[in-house]
């Protein structure tokens, strides 16, 4: 199927996290229906198919070099990587986690904490010294995962312990270096400022450092001296044990096992009520002639 540019950004907004939320909410979304319409699909679809077959049917139209957007890469690392070498049992995935001032496209935490920087086709590598910088300090391992014309841009700037990762034509994740695991370069004041307080506090208890009885005003300051103190090994690897506990998607198995391979990277990053699963279930599984219509 080919696209012009105003359907292949439609086709990218049926994957954002305002269709998502109104599925979730209501069990339809009239913000589907007119990009639905953008799109062009609905001259190719069977009106009597699930809404889940229009978004495989953009999913395969992003999916094309040249069209790839940033969700396209984030579902490839989804599938290949925390569902794929491991499970929702076993490892937990982050997007959009701040560090420093940068955020960070996507983290799986396993026996360690690995960041992703996604460098898709249609990014610049301006910013990517930066990024890996603030990264480098809250994360062990961090790779590079990118479209094919960036690899050699991506290999001038990357230090070595970073890894890359190319997402070939063919959406096949390969490895053109291995990242190195370094937990002794992280700072441990970084990784606080990355954290919910609640998080902060565990990590101090499960290493023994009492929490100091301040008034709430003055318990940021208080906690940030304590994790200035911590070696960054020790803080590191509590860290990941405690965001697989804080952060764990293994609520979600159910919820990915009703949903199109296409939204389970929005399943596992966009947050929305455990009550709401059901509407979001019966909107994939709504005839797209009639979600055609939803207003």
């Amino acid at each position: 199927m080919t696209a012009n540019v105003a359907q292949i950004s439609a086709a990218s907004r049926l994957f954002s996290s305002a269709v998502f939320k109104e599925m979730s909410k209501r069990g339809r979304s009239p913000l589907f229906s007119r990009l639905l319409t953008q799109t062009g699909f609905l001259d190719e679809l069977d009106g009597a198919e699930p809404v889940a077959s229009a978004f495989d049917t953009a999913f395969s139209v992003l999916r094309a070099v040249g069209h790839r957007d940033e969700y396209i890469y984030k579902a490839a690392l989804t599938h290949k990587v925390l569902l794929g070498t491991h499970s929702l049992r076993t490892a937990s995935m982050l997007t959009e986690f701040r560090a420093g001032q940068c955020k960070a496209d996507l983290v799986i935490f396993n026996g360690t904490a690995t960041v992703y920087e996604i460098k898709s086709e249609r990014d610049s590598l301006a910013r990517l010294a930066a990024q890996l910088n603030a990264y480098r300090k809250v994360f062990a391992k961090a790779y590079v995962i990118a479209s094919e014309d960036h690899i050699q841009g991506v290999e001038e700037i990357a230090p070595n312990d970073v890894g890359i990762l190319c997402l070939s034509r063919r959406y096949r994740i390969t490895t053109v270096r291995e990242a190195i695991d370094v937990p002794n370069r992280i700072c441990p004041v970084s990784l606080f400022e990355s954290l919910r307080t609640a998080e902060a506090v565990q990590i101090l208890t499960n290493l023994n450092v009492p929490i100091p009885d301040v008034p709430n005003t003055r318990l940021h300051g208080a906690l940030k001296a304590l994790f200035a103190h911590l070696s960054p090994i020790a803080a590191h690897a509590e860290m990941v044990k405690v965001l697989k506990k804080s952060r764990d998607l293994m609520p979600l198995n159910a919820l990915i096992s009703e949903l199109p391979q296409s939204l389970h990277a929005a399943a596992l990053s966009i947050s929305i009520r455990r009550r709401d699963h059901q509407n979001l279930v019966a909107a994939v599984n709504t005839p797209i002639s009639e979600a055609a219509n939803w207003a």
